[in-house]
């Protein structure tokens, strides 16, 4: 596999925090309350990173953090990924040159707002696209107090990863690789039928336009977008007459709880929209990573993909943002705690490696309301040439 520029940013980034000095003594408690509740249940704290470290904490450590009389356990970390899919972090953010220095408390791909009783969320067709009603008295407290020094330091060590958002530090990537744009070509899966890619509308990462001239290059006709609402994208700068905008898309505007009620039925939802649409698909979220990647997942193991095939094309995905290689421990961390996590949970099972995954994949689609012609609508849609 090729190396690119971002892999020596990652062995800078890992050097960094290997060097970064560790508390010598164990920090009391830490106050706080929450002061916003973000799209996906992330509980932003009137604390500051600065303040967290000045307190004695560090990356690494495990805490517990009380909500409601209630403590939660979990470590300290920069980056949602620094956990299982699934697992609670306490996430500080500091950086100078952006302006940013904020502490929140997280669920990876989950809920931690609803999970802790504060809050819940209802959608609405006004951006942002939802709303949430508190249920604890305001203002919620939180307190953090130490559970474990250092406990969590050479996971977190092992998940540091960097991303740019500039092309230039990605030479050896094409245009589309850099937008995380292919098609998906496992085992059963229809030639030039179904793309998946970072967000060709939302410029957050600056990766739309290549992803929008990739796609227009593959005659995508049919999107299964699953991150914005309508109105989201209406507010995009450019979307209106946009080539986008003339497709078929369905704004799914989900979570990033993939066993949430919401999730389950929006995806059902966006399936059947891909099975009563001619192709080519695009399913992209904003980075193509963990719902369009759960997403993809799901259609790969229903046409026929083995185990190692999704792993292969989900991970992809880490090369082209993180430089992230096959064969490395990193690569094998990241695989483990995400792809194959959600799957064995989607699927009810212990051992993904094992299983009929088409057996599974159509239980799964069952279980979120298809029926069994929508089903089959699917696969012919993804297999058009199948006889």
């Amino acid at each position: 596999m090729k190396k690119c520029a971002v892999s020596l940013m990652l062995v800078l980034s890992l050097l960094a925090v290997c060097l970064a000095p560790v508390a010598a003594e164990a920090p009391g408690e830490l106050n706080a309350t929450v002061t916003e509740i973000q799209k996906y249940g992330n509980v932003v704290l009137s604390i500051t990173c600065k303040e967290l470290m000045d307190a004695g904490f560090s990356y690494g450590d495990i805490v517990t953090v009380t909500v409601g009389g209630i403590g939660y356990d979990m470590p300290i970390g920069s980056n949602y990924a620094d956990v299982d899919q699934g697992s609670m972090i306490c996430r500080a953010v500091r950086s100078e040159a952006e302006g940013t220095d904020y502490v929140l408390v997280a669920i990876n791909m989950g809920d931690f707002a609803t999970i802790a009783g504060i809050a819940t969320k209802a959608k609405i067709e006004e951006d942002p696209g939802y709303r949430w009603t508190y249920i604890m008295e305001l203002p919620v407290t939180v307190t953090i107090s130490m559970k474990e020094k250092g406990a969590y330091y050479d996971e977190y060590v092992m998940r540091q990863l960097f991303r740019s958002l500039e092309r230039g530090d990605y030479p050896d990537l094409t245009d589309s690789e850099f937008a995380n744009f292919r098609p998906v070509t496992t085992t059963g899966m229809g030639k030039g039928i179904l793309y998946r890619s970072s967000s060709p509308v939302n410029p957050e990462i600056n990766r739309s336009a290549q992803a929008t001239a990739a796609a227009e290059a593959a005659g995508i006709r049919t999107v299964m977008n699953l991150a914005d609402a309508e109105s989201t994208l209406a507010s995009y700068e450019g979307y209106e007459g946009s080539w986008y905008s003339t497709l078929n898309v369905i704004p799914l505007n989900l979570g990033v709880d993939f066993v949430a009620d919401d999730f389950r039925s929006g995806l059902a939802e966006g399936f059947r929209f891909i099975a009563s649409h001619e192709g080519p698909y695009l399913v992209h979220c904003n980075e193509g990573k963990d719902r369009a990647g759960f997403a993809s997942a799901i259609l790969e193991c229903l046409m026929g993909a083995t185990a190692e095939e999704v792993v292969a094309d989900y991970m992809v995905t880490y090369y082209n943002y993180y430089g992230v290689a096959d064969g490395t421990d990193q690569y094998n961390v990241i695989a483990s705690s995400n792809i194959v996590k959600s799957l064995s949970t989607a699927f009810g099972v212990d051992d993904f490696y094992s299983v009929d995954l088409a057996k599974e994949a159509e239980e799964y689609l069952e279980d979120i309301g298809m029926t069994e012609d929508e089903i089959a609508s699917l696969k012919a849609a993804l297999c058009p040439n199948e006889e």
